[in-house]
C-alpha cells in the first residue's frame, strides 16, 4: 500500500487541512506514524484515490448504494462493534485488550447488555451428524423449525442466548457438555490449559466483526420477526461460504501445503489446492489485523511454521489476517480440518445473537430497493 504525507495527501484532495484531518477521524482515510518523523503522519492513497473519485461521479442515491454495498459507506447503525484506527472495538473496548481476560460469557453480557450469563441445563435435544458441523447444522435448524417465540429482552436474552450456546457446543461435541463455553469446547478437542486458553481467546476475538456477511444475513432475519433461532441459523448458514467462514480452512490446506515442501504429493481436495494465498490483508485493517498479530503472538508458532507464515506474507505483499491466525492455531494444537470452522462459528455466534437482538429492538425491517438494469 502507498501513503503520501500531509502535502501530497492536500493536493490530492484538494481541501484544505481540516478536511483531511475530519476525513481521518470519520474513518475515512487510513493514517499512519511517518517512520523518519515521529511527529508527522502519513495518509493512505488508495482511500484519497477512492475519495477523489467517488467526487468525480457525484453522490447520487444510485451512486451511494453502489458504493455501500461491498466494503463501502455504513449502510445502518450499531452500538455493537466498529473498527477505528486499527482496532476492533466492542462496545467502546478494544477486542484484543478483552480477549487477554474475556470468557465467551463476559463477551456475550457486553454485547447483549444483559446480566452475566447464569449456568443452563445441557441441551436435551439429541441430533444426528456424522460431523461437528453437521450436528450444529440439524440442531439450529431444528431449533428454528420449534421455536417461533419472538426475541426476547432483557432477563430472558440471556437465558436463551446462553441455551443456544449450550446446545451449539453439545451438537459440535455429539455429548453432553459442562463448564464454560470455551471449556465444552476444549474437552471435546482434548486440550491442555494452555490449548484451553488460546482457545478462549480466540473466540473473543471472532465474536464479532462489525456487518459482516453473516451477521448481516442475521439481521435480515431479525428484521421479519423471526425467532432468535432463525436468525442464528441464518448467520450459521451464510459463514459456510468459501469467502467467509471457510475462509480459515483454505489457510489451514495452504500451510500444511508448505510445511510438507513442494515436493510433496498434493492433496486432491478442492481446499488443499491453493492457487493464491488465502488468508492475507484485510480492507478494514491496511497496516494490518490487530486479531491476527495478537494471537500468533500468544499461539508463538514453531519456526516452520512462523516461516512458512511469513513467506505468505511476503509472496502476498500483506500482512496475514484472522483466518491465517486461526489456521496456525489449529496445526499449534494439533486440530482436525474442520476444527477452523467450528471455532469461528462458534465464537460469531456471540456476534449473530447480539445483532439480532439490536436489528428487533429498532422494529425496523430490512428491505433495500434493486436497480433495475436492462440488457
Amino acid at each position: 500500500m502507498s501513503w503520501l504525507d500531509r502535502e501530497a495527501a492536500l493536493h490530492k484532495l484538494g481541501v484544505k487541512a481540516q478536511t483531511l484531518y475530519a476525513y481521518v477521524s470519520r474513518g475515512q482515510i487510513s493514517v499512519q506514524t511517518h517512520p523518519d518523523d515521529p511527529r508527522a503522519s502519513l495518509y493512505s492513497e488508495l482511500d484519497i484515490d477512492r475519495l477523489v473519485k467517488r467526487r468525480r461521479r457525484g453522490r447520487s442515491r444510485s451512486d451511494i448504494a453502489a458504493a455501500a454495498i461491498a466494503w463501502g459507506d455504513p449502510v445502518m447503525e450499531t452500538k455493537l462493534t466498529t473498527i477505528r484506527n486499527g482496532r476492533l472495538i466492542y462496545r467502546g473496548v478494544d477486542a484484543v485488550k478483552l480477549a487477554e481476560h474475556a470468557t465467551v460469557e463476559d463477551i456475550a453480557a457486553r454485547l447483549w447488555q444483559c446480566a452475566p450469563l447464569r449456568p443452563v441445563d445441557a441441551s436435551d435435544i439429541s441430533v444426528a451428524g456424522e460431523t461437528g458441523k453437521e450436528r450444529a447444522f440439524n440442531y439450529l435448524a431444528y431449533m428454528a423449525a420449534n421455536q417461533d417465540t419472538p426475541i426476547a429482552h432483557e432477563d430472558e436474552i440471556a437465558k436463551r442466548g446462553a441455551s443456544l450456546l449450550i446446545g451449539f457446543s453439545d451438537a459440535v461435541s455429539g455429548e453432553t457438555g459442562r463448564g464454560l463455553f470455551h471449556q465444552r469446547l476444549a474437552r471435546y478437542w482434548q486440550l491442555d490449559p494452555n490449548g484451553t486458553d488460546l482457545l478462549r481467546r480466540t473466540l473473543v476475538l471472532v465474536s464479532d466483526h462489525e456487518l459482516n456477511p453473516s451477521s448481516f444475513a442475521a439481521r435480515v432475519t431479525a428484521s421479519t420477526g423471526a425467532s432468535l433461532a432463525a436468525c442464528v441459523l441464518s448467520g450459521f448458514a451464510t459463514l459456510t461460504g468459501p469467502r467467509h467462514g471457510e475462509a480459515s480452512a483454505r489457510a489451514l490446506a495452504y500451510l500444511k501445503q508448505q510445511l510438507r515442501g513442494p515436493s510433496a504429493t498434493r492433496d486432491s481436495s478442492p481446499a488443499a489446492n491453493v492457487r493464491d494465498i488465502p488468508a492475507i490483508g484485510h480492507a478494514l485493517y491496511p497496516k494490518g489485523d490487530p486479531r491476527a498479530k495478537a494471537k500468533l503472538k500468544w499461539t508463538k508458532p514453531d519456526p516452520r511454521l512462523k516461516r512458512a507464515i511469513v513467506e505468505a506474507e511476503r509472496a502476498g505483499d500483506d500482512r496475514a489476517n484472522i483466518d491465517m491466525a486461526l489456521a496456525a492455531l489449529c496445526l499449534k494444537l494439533n486440530l482436525p480440518d474442520d476444527a477452523p470452522f467450528l471455532i469461528f462459528a462458534a465464537g460469531r455466534m456471540i456476534g449473530w445473537i447480539a445483532h439480532a437482538i439490536e436489528q428487533a429492538q429498532s422494529g425496523k425491517v430490512i428491505r433495500p430497493r434493486a436497480k433495475y438494469l436492462t440488457d
